[in-house]
């Protein structure tokens, strides 16, 4: 299976985007992940989508290795979970040995913090905003303990319902210049046959990524449960005159190959 983008041209997006999802509980299975899926809708709302995704347990030397990397890439990153008060939380800590800079009490996290909990705002409270120096805050609409950012890393809690709306601050904050039209369509052709092979395939998908560098090319193989190959699925996603133009290469070929085609519902 291939999923070509090749990020150029006017129509193409020109950041790489990326996830963490960081909790033992989501690699044990005791909690289901909903993350990826909401953060796939939210960029597709906004022209955007994701190329890569990481999961991650509690473990602050292999987040510490992660977030060096990432935060080298230039990448645009949301990460969600690990930025509590307890011993199982090591987001917090691992960023700031990633960037090299030591954790300290943001001030408008303590302001945030101080007027949420008042006189109860005690020193483990505080903690909720101590992060690595140098970063800014992220509100949260739910309970205005902030999430913080830093070289377009977000780093937001693990609960859905506060990370989804600091995510969605993040994007038409800081990132509206990224936004794309969103009319992007898809078009494809189911192949059946002796040619339906993705090798046999291969110089023409190059050819349409050369030629349509602002449009998603994909090659999808379908295969029935008794494990006999039903079809292959070919076709590009972008702006709709770019993809029809496409198509009518990828059809034209097909043609001349004598592949057997019907288009895609």
């Amino acid at each position: 299976m291939s999923d070509v983008s090749i990020p150029a041209g006017s129509a193409a997006p020109s950041r790489t985007i990326g996830a963490f999802i960081i909790g033992d509980e989501i690699l044990s299975g005791k909690r289901q992940d909903k993350h990826f899926a909401k953060l796939t809708e939210l960029l597709a709302a906004r022209g955007l989508r994701l190329s890569w995704v990481q999961y991650l347990g509690d473990d602050r030397a292999r987040l510490t290795e992660a977030f060096r990397r990432s935060l080298a890439s230039g990448d645009l990153v949301f990460s969600c979970g690990g930025i509590g008060n307890t011993p199982d939380d090591h987001t917090r800590q691992a960023v700031a040995a990633a960037l090299g800079v030591p954790l300290e009490l943001h001030p408008e996290a303590e302001a945030l913090i101080r007027g949420r909990f008042g006189a109860e705002a005690t020193e483990k409270r505080l903690l909720l905003g101590t992060f690595p120096a140098g970063t800014g805050i992220i509100p949260n609409p739910v309970n205005q303990i902030p999430g913080f950012f830093v070289r377009d890393h977000y780093f937001m809690p693990g609960f859905p319902q506060m990370a989804w709306p600091m995510i969605e601050w993040a994007l038409d904050t800081h990132h509206r210049d990224l936004h794309r039209p969103v009319e992007l369509v898809d078009r494809a052709l189911l192949l059946t046959g002796p040619g339906a092979y993705e090798s046999n395939l291969l110089e023409l998908m190059e050819r349409i990524v050369a030629a349509y560098p602002d449009l998603r090319l994909f090659s999808l193989p379908s295969m029935a449960d008794n494990g006999e190959r039903r079809h292959l699925e070919l076709g590009v996603e972008g702006l709709g005159p770019r993809v029809a133009a496409a198509m009518d290469e990828i059809l034209a070929e097909v043609k001349a190959r004598n592949i057997a085609w019907t288009w895609r519902p």
